[in-house]
């Protein structure tokens, strides 16, 4: 018990830290928020300060998913405490309490948890991300696709139910923080990386 809430509150907090914003700030002396789609995540910083950024950013959050339940699972065994952990990096990312909680839309983030509860579904979801950007240049239709696709293979591999709750969780929580994409990406307006 205290475990999960121990591993949650660090989870929450790892997951607020907004790097797309300090490090926008910090080194290219640029605020995310007032450029391009006014999003602090990664793609929004490839497009607007360039590849090193976009990469940098990208990693930053990744591995703040990583490291939370990474944390969780060095403290517990339990499924439900990584998955725990899992749900509120997220949660964290795109409700940060150092932004007036509002965030990112948690695909860079959703990767580096989803690596440490399904590794073989982050590689196949890695996979079709990096197909259906390359042929489509659409980040969010490739984001959106993957995040289904690791709810689908949640519930069908072999893993523990609470990791499929979480994909279903995750998916839920991506697609609806990437509705104004999809409803451009429906009008054909939607950005092109």
């Amino acid at each position: 018990m205290l475990a999960g809430i121990f591993s949650s509150i660090i989870a929450y907090v790892l997951g607020s830290i907004p790097f797309g914003l300090i490090l926008g700030k910090g080194i290219w002396r640029t605020d995310l928020r007032h450029h391009g789609s006014g999003n602090i995540g990664a793609t929004n910083a490839w497009r607007t300060l360039g590849k090193q950024a976009g990469i940098t950013i990208f990693l930053c959050d990744f591995l703040k998913g990583l490291i939370a339940v990474a944390i969780a699972q060095h403290l517990s065994d339990s499924a439900v405490v990584a998955v725990l952990a899992a749900i509120f990096a997220l949660v964290g990312h795109s409700f940060s309490f150092l932004m007036q909680f509002k965030g990112g839309k948690g695909v860079a983030t959703g990767l580096g948890v989803l690596v440490m509860l399904m590794p073989t579904v982050s590689l196949i979801a890695f996979i079709l991300w990096s197909i259906i950007v390359y042929i489509t240049r659409y980040v969010s239709l490739g984001s959106c696709v993957a995040a289904i696709v690791v709810a689908i293979l949640g519930i069908t591999m072999d893993y523990p139910s609470p990791y499929a709750v979480f994909g279903v969780l995750a998916a839920i929580l991506i697609v609806v923080r990437h509705r104004s994409n999809i409803g451009r990406l429906l009008n054909g307006t939607e950005n092109k990386i």
